[in-house]
């Protein structure tokens, strides 16, 4: 009872916390940026991964198996995941605060829908910790469900960060048709002087646009550089997850792979990072290109975690809502 009564608090503590966080970030996109502020949502992500951490230990306290037997406690491990992610960038360079900026607002959001999903009345059933089926009752448990949940904060915070430099990258490219959109048809309006005079003014410009699209070039490199990065320990989770469920698959079901539903998606999630990381190889792949495969692979992972869940068949139906 207490350790319940414990992990409701610590809920409604982590779940207020980043909620608070957020409400933060959209104070900094209405007014101008408040070093106070900044700080305070950092301050409060971290908290968030504390209360998190305090819910995973209290669980696994009083179920007495590692938090990551059903669909719950996999929501709760992936937000705590995502608080994870946001701290990396920190823990490699305090300075850093750019790219924590652009995290953040990733990680927050994840962060509150995950737990907020989690916490709602669909999974009313799953809150209650229940007895391991046989197929759980392995030391592979903790292995192959953190490593897979591990990979899919990493490559969730990556792809929208890819998803991010695409969404940049198109309105700039749309700025820069319509300019000479309006250049082209001026120049058929007025005379050949006032077209002479428009090319002047544009060329005048352009020192001006250029140093004012400075900003959007480096959020765009920035953005480019940390979804490559985060991508690729995702990818390393990922395939890591892939080869632990592949021996506990042998031992719980005595083959390494039955190409189960979640089996295949997994497959299919691992085929197109790879893809991704190839890309990033290529000089002429790289950025925009990279980041559209990226975006397949952000919708291919909900389809691996969260669609075949919906379903709740194959030899992972454990996982469903149910």
């Amino acid at each position: 009872m207490i350790f319940t009564t414990l992990e409701h608090i610590l809920t409604h503590i982590s779940f207020s916390i980043i909620s608070i966080v957020i409400m933060i970030h959209l104070m900094t996109l209405l007014v101008h940026e408040i070093v106070g502020l900044r700080d305070s949502s950092e301050k409060g992500i971290i908290a968030t991964f504390l209360s998190i951490t305090g819910l995973l230990v209290t669980r696994w306290i009083y179920s007495g198996h590692f938090p990551l037997s059903n669909l719950y406690e996999s929501l709760i491990f992936l937000s705590w995941s995502f608080s994870i992610i946001h701290l990396i960038p920190y823990l490699r360079n305090p300075n850093l605060r750019k790219i924590k900026n652009d995290l953040s607002t990733i990680t927050a959001s994840s962060t509150i829908f995950t737990q907020g999903f989690a916490t709602s009345g669909l999974l009313t059933e799953t809150h209650q910790s229940a007895i391991l089926v046989p197929a759980l009752q392995s030391q592979w448990l903790m292995m192959h469900v953190s490593m897979m949940l591990l990979s899919y904060a990493a490559l969730l915070c990556g792809s929208l960060l890819a998803i991010a430099l695409i969404v940049i990258t198109f309105r700039k490219n749309i700025d820069i048709f319509c300019k000479n959109k309006d250049l082209l048809t001026n120049s058929f309006i007025f005379d050949e002087t006032e077209c002479v005079n428009e090319k002047r003014s544009a060329l005048k410009s352009t020192s001006f646009l250029s140093f004012r699209n400075y900003y959007k070039y480096q959020l765009t490199q920035r953005l480019d550089y940390w979804s490559y990065r985060i991508i690729s320990l995702g990818f390393i989770f990922l395939t890591i997850g892939i080869l632990s469920g592949a021996v506990w698959a042998n031992e719980a079901w005595g083959s390494y792979w039955s190409w189960d539903p979640k089996e295949t998606w997994a497959f299919i999630t691992w085929t197109i990072f790879a893809i991704y990381s190839h890309t990033r190889t290529n000089q002429p792949l790289q950025g925009t290109n990279s980041a559209l495969v990226a975006t397949i692979g952000f919708l291919i992972i909900w389809i691996c975690y969260f669609g075949i869940n919906l379903l709740g068949i194959g030899l992972h139906s454990y996982g469903s809502f149910a």
